[in-house]
């Protein structure tokens, strides 16, 4: 006679743990300012997204609020840790350095409908601006500065001569607008499209070292 061992249920939202069940409803959160928008997310959808009770939910966060602001933290960090990972993983020249930033800026981790336009809502509501300027000035400070850190020392490295606070800015601007024209009705392009602009800027830029596809020679 074979002995057969069931394999254990699936966990479902009430057996998480409370870290696990607080970033179900960051996800939950996310999904729903994503079709929602900010004004409209409500703690009850978020609640129903999330498969747990509205109760649950004032548990663990208190007020919609609350919940909204830890949110940002939660895709705020998210985002940090996603470029920082990148960069540390990138090779030591400039050139690797910025295309390394620019691919951290379109990985499936953070370039996802959710992400995109709850940053969006985020960015766009005008009652959330102080909650983003006091949560997430910090994190873009620092990435700010480290892209024009790699922008200088393209300087530094290969002769260019362009202003690197210039060069951060047109890149930075470059990935935003790509990523809000994704979500756009009128002329919507996917993220192929939109990573091959941002190539092209960064060739006009630095058109020794990028192409429209990307750093030349890797």
């Amino acid at each position: 006679m074979t002995n057969t061992v069931s394999a254990s249920p699936p966990r479902t939202p009430r057996t998480l743990s409370r870290e696990e069940r607080r970033k179900q409803l960051f996800e939950a959160t996310l999904a729903t300012i994503a079709e929602c928008g900010f004004s409209h997310t409500t703690l009850t959808e978020v609640a129903r997204r999330a498969g747990l009770s509205h109760g649950l939910v004032l548990f663990h966060f208190e007020s919609k609020e609350k919940l909204l602001v830890e949110t940002l933290d939660y895709l705020s960090d998210e985002y940090r840790t996603n470029w920082q990972a990148a960069l540390d993983g990138a090779g030591p020249a400039p050139e690797q350095k910025l295309a390394a930033l620019i691919d951290a800026d379109f990985s499936p981790q953070v370039c996802q409908p959710s992400r995109v336009n709850a940053w969006s809502a985020y960015w766009g509501e005008s009652q959330s601006r102080p909650l983003y300027l006091s949560k997430c000035g910090e994190n873009d400070a620092l990435y700010i500065r480290t892209l024009e850190g790699v922008c200088a020392g393209m300087n530094a490295a290969h002769g260019y001569a362009i202003d690197p606070a210039r060069a951060a800015r047109l890149v930075r601007i470059t990935i935003e607008g790509t990523w809000l024209e994704m979500m756009t009705l009128l002329n919507p392009y996917d993220e192929r499209e939109a990573k091959a602009t941002v190539w092209t800027c960064t060739q006009l830029l630095y058109p020794r070292h990028f192409g429209p596809e990307g750093l030349l020679g890797r």
